[in-house]
């Protein structure tokens, strides 16, 4: 697969890369919308997300569900603040399938975030089977078209963990999708694999790729890294050297925040020596899913959509 041209963290503060065809440059990290909600004291997670746009860190996630609201609640916060929400490409995503949930949404979404449009709407959790048609059969890309046109909206797209086939299914709508977001990480290379069924299928429609779940689940909980004998940094670096705009990843901390800008900011392309020998360490015990099971169980879809398709909620 072709590269993506990576810009200088030089005048910037981190590397950038654009955006498929929203044209627009995104830092290769991007801060996840859930790990800044799980900080449980308000003011150190405004303080590390002032921190990251200060870092070069110009991308931020987000999902109408995370935590219950609190991640867009206190993320509104932080932007708020000094016009920080004019230095961020601002993401959050749509839980709903229908019209008037979809709306719903996005009216809340809103108000959490302080904010009157969101630069990237990403429909949520495309996990199921039937999500793909639900979403138009049902009106939620009618809702989200409106959005755009209220200007609301200034970008679509979608995401999911679970299977290759369900990106590929909505690729396959018709809709030209402007994001999509799925696993990028170094098991995902032999198990279930979207860098090799989903990735190439996006760069050749411009579908601009957002990678999630590089730690396979990130800090503190990074299977990869207690488990598989991997660290941050060659998690980090596997990623970004494939052809991805950015990077979802985990912060939680000061400490976190400075590991990862340190990786982005000195980031250089793995050479076909390293690669190899990284997929070889990892081949086995990524055949068999042990480490990414978001893609082979139900434990990882989050309860509003659970609710949403008729299962229990834990």
């Amino acid at each position: 697969m072709p590269a993506i041209e990576t810009t200088s963290s030089s005048a910037t503060g981190l590397p950038q890369r654009v955006l498929g065809k929203t044209k627009q440059k995104v830092s290769i990290l991007c801060l996840g919308g859930w790990h800044i909600g799980a900080v449980k004291d308000d003011k150190q997670a405004i303080r590390i997300m002032h921190a990251a746009i200060d870092e070069g860190i110009n991308f931020f996630d987000n999902a109408w569900d995370y935590l219950d609201g609190r991640s867009e609640t206190i993320m509104g916060k932080a932007l708020a603040m000094d016009k920080r929400r004019d230095k961020v490409f601002l993401m959050t995503k749509n839980c709903e399938r229908d019209y008037a949930g979809s709306m719903r949404n996005l009216e809340q979404s809103l108000k959490r975030l302080k904010t009157d449009h969101l630069d990237l709407w990403q429909f949520h959790e495309i996990n199921y089977d039937n999500d793909p048609d639900w979403i138009f059969e049902k009106g939620g890309m009618k809702a989200a078209l409106e959005a755009k046109k209220a200007g609301k909206v200034r970008f679509i797209g979608f995401t999911g963990h679970k299977d290759p086939r369900l990106h590929l299914k909505m690729i396959a709508k018709p809709f030209k999708w402007d994001t999509s977001q799925m696993p990028i990480n170094a098991m995902d290379a032999t198990y279930r694999s979207f860098q090799k069924e989903v990735v190439p299928v996006c760069i050749e429609r411009n579908i601009g790729v957002i990678g999630m779940k590089g730690l396979g689940g990130g800090y503190p909980h990074g299977a990869f890294l207690h488990e598989a004998g991997l660290n941050v940094e060659e998690c980090y670096r596997y990623c970004l050297d494939l052809p991805i705009a950015s990077q979802v990843v985990g912060i939680n901390s000061m400490e976190h925040l400075k590991t990862d800008i340190a990786i982005a900011r000195n980031f250089k392309p793995m050479t076909a020596a390293e690669k190899k020998a990284l997929l070889a360490k990892v081949k086995d015990m990524a055949g068999d899913g042990r480490f990414e099971r978001f893609k082979s169980t139900s434990e990882f879809e989050g309860p509003h959509h659970r609710k949403q398709h008729g299962f229990a909620v834990a």
